[in-house]
C-alpha cells in the first residue's frame, strides 16, 4: 500500500512538472555561435555551450522561459530585434552609443576589452594601436574589435566571419595582428595550443568594454527580469560558478 501511495505522489509530481513545462513561454534567443568562450557550437553534441548560453540558461529557468536558440550571422542579431524575429541577443556583445539608440541593454554582464595577438617573431615590432598604422589588421564581422581597427590610421582591414578564421590569417602571414576581446584571444590559446602555436597575446588592453544582452527597445518587461535575475544570480553565487567554470579564478 505504501509503495503504491509513494508511486502514486510521484507519479503526481512529475504530471505538475511536465504541466509546468507546457507552459513554459518561448524565449527565442539569437546568436553566433563562433565567439568561444561565450557562445560556441560543440560538434560532438551538436549542442550550444559557453558562458553566455548558461547564463541566458539559467535566466530563462528563472523566469518560466523554454530557450529557443536562432543561429544567425552577428551583423543581423539587431535587426531580428527590430523586427521582433528573436526577443534578446546572446553574442558577447559590447553596449555602444550607437547600438543603445537602436536597442535596450540588460545591466552589464561582464567587462571586456580589446586586445593584440600577434606572430611570436612580431612581438617587439606590433605592440600598441600605434605600432599598426598602416598594417594590415585581421577582425570579426561586425564587432567592436573592427570598429577600434577602423581608428587606426592607413590600416588595411581584413573582416573574417569568425575570429578564428581572424588568427589563421594572422598565423599564415596574410595579416600583421588580429584585434578582438582578450577573453576569445586567451580562450583561443588554452583551447587550441597546436593552432596557436607561434602566436601571443600582447598584454596592453586597447581599450574598456562591457558586454551586454540587447532586447527591443521598449521591451520593458524582459529588461526587467533579465535584470533581476541578474541581480540575484550574482547574490546567491551562481554568477561566480559560472564564471569560473569558463573563465577559472
Amino acid at each position: 500500500m505504501k509503495a503504491k501511495f509513494l508511486a502514486a505522489v510521484a507519479a503526481g509530481v512529475m504530471s505538475v512538472t511536465a504541466f509546468s513545462a507546457a507552459l513554459a513561454k518561448d524565449l527565442n534567443v539569437g546568436t553566433h555561435p563562433v565567439f568561444a568562450p561565450f557562445e560556441y557550437m560543440d560538434t560532438k553534441t551538436n549542442q550550444y555551450k559557453g558562458f553566455d548560453i548558461d547564463m541566458i540558461r539559467e535566466i530563462a529557468k528563472r523566469n518560466g522561459y523554454k530557450v529557443k536558440f536562432h543561429n544567425m550571422g552577428f551583423d543581423g542579431l539587431i535587426p531580428a530585434l527590430l523586427t521582433g524575429s528573436i526577443d534578446i541577443a546572446v553574442a558577447g556583445m559590447t553596449i555602444t552609443e550607437a547600438r543603445k539608440q537602436k536597442v535596450d541593454f540588460c545591466d552589464p554582464y561582464y567587462q571586456a576589452g580589446q586586445s593584440l595577438m600577434v606572430r611570436a617573431e612580431s612581438k617587439n615590432v606590433y605592440k600598441d594601436a600605434k605600432s599598426l598604422e598602416g598594417r594590415t589588421i585581421a577582425v570579426q564581422i561586425g564587432t567592436t574589435g573592427a570598429d577600434f581597427a577602423k581608428t587606426i590610421k592607413g590600416a588595411n582591414i581584413k573582416a573574417f566571419n569568425t575570429s578564428a578564421d581572424a588568427f589563421l590569417d594572422l598565423k599564415m602571414k596574410g595579416s600583421d595582428a588580429v584585434i578582438t576581446d582578450r577573453p576569445v584571444i586567451g580562450y583561443f590559446v588554452v583551447s587550441n595550443p597546436r593552432a596557436a602555436k607561434g602566436l601571443v597575446q600582447q598584454p596592453i588592453v586597447l581599450d574598456d568594454e562591457w558586454f551586454g544582452f540587447p532586447v527591443k527597445k521598449g521591451n520593458t518587461k524582459l529588461l526587467n527580469e533579465v535584470n533581476a535575475a541578474l541581480k540575484a544570480m550574482k547574490e546567491d553565487g551562481t554568477y561566480a560558478k559560472l564564471h569560473k567554470k569558463w573563465f577559472g579564478n
